[in-house]
C-alpha cells in the first residue's frame, strides 16, 4: 500500500462529498445537535475504525466533530484512507 499521488487524492475527494485536503490527509467536519448527538457520532465512528485497524483524529467541539484521516505509517494518504471515509459516510 503506497502513499497515493496527489490526482489520485483529488479524484478519490470527488467521491466523497464535504471532504476537503489537509496537509497530510483528508478532513471533515459534522454538525449535530448537540453534545450528546456529537459523542454518539464519534462512538460509531471509534467502532468502523476499530474494525478497520485504522484511526482518525477525532476533534470534538461541543455539537461539531472534524475527523482527520491519514495513514501515519506511509507518511501520507492511502486508499486505508478513503475507504474508512466513505464508511464513516454511509454509517
Amino acid at each position: 500500500m503506497g502513499v497515493l499521488g496527489e490526482a489520485e487524492v483529488q479524484e478519490r475527494l470527488r467521491g466523497l462529498p464535504g471532504w476537503v485536503r489537509d496537509r497530510n490527509g483528508i478532513s471533515k467536519e459534522y454538525e449535530f445537535r448537540d453534545f450528546v448527538a456529537a459523542m454518539g457520532f464519534v462512538q460509531q465512528v471509534a467502532l468502523l475504525a476499530q474494525r478497520a485497524d485504522h484511526h482518525p483524529d477525532i476533534h470534538l467541539r461541543w455539537s461539531r466533530v472534524t475527523l482527520v484521516l491519514t495513514t501515519h505509517s506511509e507518511g501520507g494518504l492511502t486508499e486505508r484512507d478513503f475507504k474508512l471515509a466513505a464508511q464513516i459516510d454511509r454509517r
